[in-house]
């Protein structure tokens, strides 16, 4: 096993406390928003070998294994993190696996830099993600039913939203949806601020549920993704619940500290809340415009104390093990890659004392024995 050295991610954010306290050090002042465990070239993890990326270039099939390496090819085909949301993240969406070969592929063919602020695939590659909570986190899943964000938004009582409330009352539902978050992202820019500040005070002097929407117009003031963000689902998760996010699904974390995994992709079409470029027709080419249920998922016991976050991709598989008690060992060998990452108590993962924060690669095949007292989260693929 190599026990990884890993890069925190300053965006502004980031909360300046949640992971350096689940570290146990002290907070540097700055925002500390993600911590990353993996092979991206953006910020592999180091190890002894030389970073991950290095270590999994020199022999692919030796680290990955060969089934992994034939599926995924010869890289590490997802990226684990631990996230901790101060502030709203932006509302964003993320493309399929054809839509992502298709989009980068159209960028290439027209020369837009990889690194231009108007470009959308950096990758050819998708971005499914799951997240799951460590502390109560809050975030925005998928479309509420229009009907139900017809009411949200009328029972605010600002003028310049009943167009979009009577909108959301036509049919089919999936056009209304389309046309009210058209309407929104392509509204006078002037005119929406003043929507958005109107409807900001309304949802403080309501409270209760309109309370996340106040606290979103709190840090992006004027933005229409604080009007789009109202046609979400809000999502609570309490420690060891998760959300799957998949393609099309317009989504946002809000505040929480959690455990994020996903295909090693950075491609992300945004929707508001964020200064950065918002590509309108592109987006609305990209989101599934479907009202249906968040789906909070809780893991399903498998054998030997193994609990699983089943998704419906094979790029990763995210599992816990909560151990109760030191002296009891399981075998996690598998013929996969691994990363093995410890939130709570302190494990032994072969040769490794894992406190919380710290973590380990485990090459496909490796021995992989861990025991001890505390929660330790397993990332891997299948194939």
């Amino acid at each position: 096993m190599d026990r990884l050295d890993n890069t925190i991610r300053p965006y502004a954010w980031g909360s300046p406390t949640a992971i350096p306290q689940l570290l146990g050090v002290e907070p540097t002042g700055e925002p500390q928003a993600e911590m990353w465990m993996g092979a991206h070239p953006g910020a592999p993890s180091r190890t002894e070998r030389g970073t991950l990326v290095e270590v999994i270039d020199t022999d692919p099939e030796k680290e990955l294994g060969p089934a992994a390496v034939a599926k995924f090819g010869p890289r590490l085909p997802f990226l684990l993190k631990i996230l901790a949301a101060g502030a709203p993240l932006s509302l964003q969406v993320h493309p399929d696996l054809a839509q992502a070969k298709e989009g980068y592929a159209d960028e290439e063919r027209r020369g837009i830099p990889v690194d231009a602020p108007h470009r959308n695939y950096k990758d050819a590659n998708h971005k499914p993600e799951l997240i799951c909570a460590l502390t109560a986190f809050d975030g925005l899943c998928g479309f509420r039913a229009p009907l139900e964000a017809a009411a949200l938004l009328d029972d605010l009582g600002v003028d310049s939203l009943k167009p979009y409330v009577d909108l959301l009352h036509a049919h089919p539902e999936d056009a209304a949806l389309r046309e009210v978050l058209t309407a929104i992202l392509t509204a006078d820019r002037e005119e929406m601020a003043r929507t958005v500040e109107e409807a900001a005070a309304a949802c403080t002097h309501l409270g209760g549920a309109y309370a996340p929407y106040a606290d979103i117009a709190h840090h992006y003031p004027g933005d229409p993704g604080v009007i789009a963000a109202m046609l979400l689902n809000h999502v609570r998760l309490q420690p060891g619940e998760a959300l799957y996010l998949g393609a099309g699904v317009p989504h946002a974390y809000l505040s929480g500290l959690g455990v994020e995994i996903m295909a090693n992709s950075d491609n992300v079409l945004r929707c508001g809340l964020t200064p950065k470029h918002v590509d309108v027709p592109e987006l609305l080419r990209i989101v599934r415009f479907h009202a249906a249920d968040p789906g909070v998922l809780r893991p399903e016991a498998a054998p030997d104390g193994e609990e699983v976050y089943e998704t419906p991709i094979d790029e990763f598989r995210l599992s816990r093990y909560v151990l109760p008690e030191a002296g009891t060992t399981h075998d996690l060998t598998r013929p996969t890659p691994q990363i093995l990452l410890c939130t709570a108590g302190t494990v032994r993962a072969g040769d490794h004392d894992l406190t919380p924060g710290a973590s380990v690669f485990v090459p496909a095949g490796e021995k992989a024995e861990v025991s001890g007292t505390g929660t330790l989260f397993r990332a891997t693929v299948i194939a």
